[in-house]
């Protein structure tokens, strides 16, 4: 989502990273540039020259500290400026032993029956006992919707009736929960199309009869500066306690979550990164910001690859890598989400590959159908692989057989890179680097 206002942001701090010393009027024009960028992004006005003010007033001056430079130096005060209008600290709702009452609201379209299943798979996988409830009367394609993701879940859902009062709700819930002990439940409001006194009194009636633990709005990020105006009505009609940012791995501009917290006062609890039921995250304001400034997130990477038992993944010698250890790797590594994803993460790789590139999905998943069409023993043994083989392979994976030739080659390379590197471990010098396995990327315009 902050692609673009990433690459300006990292564009106009690269130009003064290089510099040992800073003039107060290239700081000036500088922060000129940065604010444009934020503008640029949907960023709202006043927290655009709010950042840049704070941001000059440190950067004007400024002199060589330890072993940065000047230019160093004003990267790192936009850096620390930037996690502080994120929110500083990371924040996550307040949980007791039993009685959590989160309460879900938000405009219709925003995510926020979907948030709530993300919220309850969240929750479960720690260990928490989990009730939805589907209280949207507006539109019953939304009880519908919480109800089949509850199934997906593995947890009960609890449907408001039509003309149910608040009071009749949080009596139902309660008799529910003293036969089926729940410590959280998860309530799904009706959604507004826009801010309606009428619908808003319900919601303000329902808080009241419900009394959650936490509130939450769910924001869609491509709503922009309007998100700044539909958190405060909220706010002041059912106090808010935090937010969920939904579609961040959309093309939005990042405005909103750049502007939610330092204009309502309120934490960013969570990130939607996916459509996915494991496609929510806690939003930690340090890990953004460097993602935003090309710095990766690494704590991220590694908490993915641990959530994917990345760490059970043998490593074997490069003469015994066959195709079945390539198939298992390549799966496991996908269940940390989209390659492409993953390589924003690693500090610096985002600026390092050339403009335009594309980390080929379809070719990951071809290598996947290939592979599969193949006999455990092939797999153990490529070099059985013949002629007669190679074609039934092709044929079974709908693929050619110069598809099949072309995977066998770049297993032998991969073999090759794990000799080179496994040679670097063991200290043997002069090998030389192999070539990148062909097919996993692509720039537009080119096969």
């Amino acid at each position: 989502m902050f692609e673009t206002l990433g690459n300006k942001l990292q564009d106009i701090l690269e130009r003064l990273r290089r510099e040992s010393t800073l003039t107060e009027t290239q700081v000036k024009a500088a922060m000129r540039e940065i604010r444009m960028a934020l503008l640029e992004a949907d960023v709202n006005f006043g927290v655009a020259r709010d950042f840049v003010a704070r941001v000059s007033e440190k950067a004007v001056g400024t002199e060589v500290l330890g072993s940065l430079t000047a230019g160093q130096q004003v990267v790192k005060v936009v850096h620390d400026e930037l996690i502080e209008t994120l929110g500083g600290t990371a924040h996550q709702p307040t949980l007791k032993n039993e009685g959590n009452v989160f309460f879900m609201v938000g405009l219709q379209g925003a995510g926020k029956t979907t948030s709530s299943g993300k919220l309850a798979q969240f929750y479960k996988s720690k260990g928490r006992r989990v009730l939805l409830v589907a209280a949207d009367t507006q539109r019953p394609a939304a009880r519908e919707q919480l109800r089949t993701l509850g199934q997906q879940v593995g947890v009960p859902v609890l449907e408001v009736a039509n003309g149910e009062t608040p009071a009749q709700t949080r009596q139902r819930v309660q008799d529910f929960l003293k036969t089926d002990f729940r410590d959280l439940v998860i309530v799904d409001t009706a959604g507004r199309l826009q801010i309606d006194e009428a619908l808003m009194d319900q919601l303000a009636d329902l808080s009241g009869a419900m009394q959650p633990t936490e509130t939450l709005l769910v924001v869609d990020a491509m709503t922009g500066q309007e998100a700044l105006n539909v958190a405060k009505a909220f706010d002041e009609r059912v106090s808010l306690s935090g937010l969920i940012i939904t579609k961040m791995d959309g093309d939005a501009r990042g405005g909103a979550a750049l502007s939610a917290r330092f204009q309502t006062g309120k934490p960013i609890y969570f990130a939607g990164t996916s459509e996915k039921l494991n496609g929510l995250e806690p939003f930690y304001p340090d890990r953004v910001a460097g993602r935003i400034l090309g710095m990766g997130d690494v704590l991220g990477l590694i908490e993915r690859a641990q959530q994917a038992d990345l760490a059970q993944m043998e490593m074997k010698k490069a003469g015994e890598f066959d195709l079945e250890d390539l198939l298992t790797q390549l799966r496991q590594i996908r269940k940390m989400g989209p390659l492409g994803e993953l390589m924003k993460l690693i500090p610096g790789m985002s600026r390092a590959l050339p403009e335009g590139f594309n980390v080929d999905e379809k070719q990951i998943q071809k290598i996947d159908a290939l592979i599969s069409s193949m006999t455990l023993k092939e797999r153990r043994n490529p070099g059985i692989l013949n002629a007669s083989r190679r074609r039934r392979i092709a044929s079974g994976s709908g693929s050619s057989v110069q598809e099949v030739n072309r995977l066998i080659k770049m297993h032998e390379q991969m073999k090759g890179m794990m000799k080179l590197l496994q040679g670097m471990q063991g200290g043997k010098p002069g090998a030389k680097m192999p070539k990148l396995p062909p097919g996993l990327g692509s720039f537009p315009g080119r096969k």
